[in-house]
C-alpha cells in the first residue's frame, strides 16, 4: 500500500484511503484543504470559542456599566418593596384609601386650631400639606431619603466603589454588592411599611429646604385601630396630632432643621470613615474594640470621640422630638378625644410587646428598640419639665440649640429647668395647666 501511495498505483479501497491520508498530511498538494479543516467538531469549537470571547467581552462591558450605575437599583428596590407590601395583610384598594382623605381633612381642621392655641404658634400650610397614602406610596416617598443618603456615600467614596475598567472580577463583585444593597433597602422599606402609622416627611439631607408633608398610612392605621379595639376615626386624630406636633417643632423653629442636618452630615462622615476602617482592620478587630469599650453600640465603635459626641447629641434631640410629640398628643388630645387615656394604654401595651424570632432580630438590627426607648425617655423628660416649671418652662424647650437638654439633664429635667428657665424645683401655681406651650410606629 505504501508503494501504491507513492507511485499512484491502481487505486483500491485501501489504496484510496491511504492516498487521501497522505494528501491530508502533506501540505504540498495544491488545491486540497487539510482534512482537519473539514472536521465539524473542530469548527464548532472555533465558533464556540469566538462566541465565548465575544460573550465575555459583552458581559464585561455590561457588568461594568451596571456596576458603575450606582450602589442601588432604585427602580427595582421600589418594585420589590411594593410587591411585598401588596401581599401584606390589610392591603386596601387605592380607591378605598382615597375615600379616607376627607376623614384626615376633618381631623386636621380640629387639630391645628387646638395646637395653635396650646402652643401659641400659628401653623400655616400644614392643613393642606397632608395625604392618606398606601404602604407602597409611603415606601416610595421614603425611597427619596435613601437616595439622598446613598448619594452622599457615593460622592464621598468615589472610585472606591467603582470597579477598574476591564476588570471583570471587580465588576462582578460590585454588581453583587449592588444587588445586595437593592434587596436590603427593599426589605427595610417592606418591613417598616407595615408598621409606620404616620410621618412628618422632611428631607433633612436635601439641599432644598422645602416644607415637609404629613403622610398617614391608612392601611396600617386601620389595622392597628382594629387590633387595639378603638374607633378608627379617634385613632386617626390621635396619630395626626402626633405628626402635626412634629410639623410645629420644625416649621415654627427654623434653627432645628439645619441643626439636625449638620449633625447628620457629620454622622454620615463618621459612618463612611468607619467603612474605610472596616476595610483596613477587618470585622474581627472592630468587634474586639467594641467589646473592650464595654459600652455603646457597635456603630459608636466606628466613630472617633468627636463623632460619638455628635451621635449622642443627635439621639438626645430625637428623644426630645418624639417624647414631645407623645406628650402633646395626650394633653391636647384630651380636649377633643374623651378616650385618649384608653388609646394611650392600649397603644403602649401593644408597642411594648416583645418581638420574637426573626421579627425580633430584625427589629433589633433596625434600631426599633432604640426608637421605643427614645419615645419613653423623651416623654419622661418633657413631663418632668412641665412638673418642675409649668407652661413657661415647656415653652422654652425649642428656643434654640442652647436650650436643648444635655445627656445628664434628660434624666434630670429639674436641672434643665434651673439652667434654662431659672426656676426652682417647684412648679408655679397651676402646674402645667393641662396644656403644653415632632413618625409613629405600631
Amino acid at each position: 500500500m505504501s508503494t501504491a501511495a507513492h507511485t499512484g498505483g491502481t487505486p483500491g479501497a485501501a489504496g484510496g484511503r491511504g492516498s487521501r491520508g497522505a494528501r491530508g498530511r502533506d501540505r504540498s498538494f495544491p488545491g486540497h484543504a487539510p482534512a482537519w479543516l473539514h472536521d465539524r467538531t473542530w469548527q464548532a469549537g472555533v465558533v464556540a470559542g469566538a462566541l465565548a470571547g465575544f460573550g465575555a467581552a459583552y458581559l464585561n462591558r455590561r457588568v461594568q456599566r451596571i456596576a458603575r450605575a450606582g450602589l442601588v437599583d432604585w427602580a427595582q428596590a421600589e418594585a420589590l418593596a411594593a410587591a411585598r407590601l401588596a401581599r401584606s395583610p390589610g392591603a386596601l384598594e387605592p380607591a378605598e384609601i382615597a375615600r379616607s382623605g376627607p376623614r384626615y381633612a376633618t381631623a386636621m381642621e380640629r387639630i391645628v386650631p387646638a395646637l395653635e392655641s396650646a402652643l401659641g404658634t400659628p401653623l400655616p400650610g400644614v392643613v393642606s400639606r397632608h395625604a392618606a397614602v398606601s404602604r407602597a406610596a409611603w415606601a416610595a416617598a421614603n425611597l427619596a431619603a435613601f437616595r439622598e443618603l446613598y448619594g452622599h456615600i457615593e460622592v464621598a467614596l468615589g472610585d472606591r466603589l467603582r470597579p477598574h475598567e476591564g476588570n471583570l472580577g471587580e465588576g462582578i463583585g460590585a454588581l453583587a454588592n449592588r444587588m445586595m444593597a437593592t434587596r436590603q433597602i427593599a426589605f427595610v422599606l417592606g418591613y417598616l411599611g407595615t408598621r409606620v402609622l404616620g410621618q412628618y416627611d422632611i428631607a433633612l439631607l436635601s439641599a432644598e429646604a422645602s416644607p415637609g408633608q404629613l403622610l398617614f398610612v391608612e392601611e396600617n392605621i386601620r389595622s392597628t385601630a382594629a387590633a387595639l379595639g378603638v374607633p378608627v376615626d379617634d385613632f386617626r386624630v390621635w396619630v395626626a396630632l402626633h405628626e402635626t406636633t412634629h410639623a410645629f417643632e420644625f416649621e415654627a423653629h427654623p434653627w432645628l432643621r439645619p441643626y439636625l442636618a449638620e449633625r447628620m452630615e457629620r454622622q454620615l462622615a463618621g459612618v463612611i470613615d468607619g467603612a474605610r476602617l472596616l476595610s483596613i482592620e477587618g470585622v474581627g478587630r472592630i468587634v474586639r474594640r467594641w467589646r473592650d469599650r464595654r459600652g455603646g453600640g457597635l456603630l459608636e465603635t466606628l466613630l472617633d470621640p468627636e463623632q460619638r459626641q455628635t451621635f449622642r447629641e443627635t439621639q438626645t434631640v430625637m428623644s426630645l422630638l418624639e417624647g414631645f410629640g407623645d406628650w402633646v398628643m395626650d394633653r391636647v388630645g384630651a380636649s377633643f378625644l374623651p378616650d385618649v387615656q384608653l388609646l394611650r394604654e392600649r397603644f403602649e401595651a401593644r408597642r411594648g410587646q416583645p418581638r420574637h424570632g426573626l421579627d425580633g432580630l430584625v427589629a433589633r438590627l433596625m434600631g426599633m428598640d432604640l426608637k421605643l426607648a427614645q419615645y419613653r425617655r423623651g416623654e419622661r423628660f418633657v413631663a418632668g419639665v412641665a412638673a418642675a416649671g409649668g407652661p413657661r418652662a415647656v415653652a422654652r424647650l425649642w428656643d434654640g440649640p442652647a436650650s436643648l437638654p444635655t445627656e445628664a439633664e434628660m434624666d434630670d429635667p429639674a436641672a434643665w429647668v434651673r439652667r434654662v428657665v431659672g426656676l426652682g424645683d417647684q412648679a408655679p401655681v397651676g402646674g402645667d395647666g393641662g396644656q403644653p406651650p415632632g413618625e409613629v410606629t405600631a
